[in-house]
Formats: structure tokens, sequence, C-alpha cells
């Protein structure tokens, strides 16, 4: 049996909420906004260690800019 769409939005909304919470736990720095596009560009296929590396030299940058 398929899921409605307030199944399916229900289960995002819960998923990102996970997701925030972990990275609340481990300090990650993302806000919500930034969470989700993470999360859609890895299951787009994007290598979440490449993501990660990439998110951490921006960081590094925008530190060397202020």
């Amino acid at each position: 049996m398929a899921a409605n769409p307030n199944q399916k939005s229900a289960a995002a909304s819960q998923t990102i909420d996970i997701l925030m919470e972990i990275s609340r736990l481990l300090n990650t720095g993302l806000d919500e906004e930034t969470m989700a596009i993470c999360l859609r560009l890895c299951e787009s296929g994007v290598n979440p260690e490449a993501l990660a590396e990439v998110i951490r030299e921006l960081r590094r940058e925008t530190a060397n800019i202020k």
C-alpha cells in the first residue's frame, strides 16, 4: 500500500527533525535549510564525505575573509 502525501510529508519532516537533533549534538553549526540542502544533495548522489569537506573549506575561507 502506497503512503499518501500527508504521510510522506510527515515522514520527511520527522527525518529532518532527527537529522537536526544529530547535527546539534555534533555541533555542526548547520541550520535547518542547509541540512535540507545537504540531504537533497546526498539523495541525488553527492558523496557525503566530499560534501562535508566542501563545507569545511567554505567555513575556513569565510573565517579568513573575516
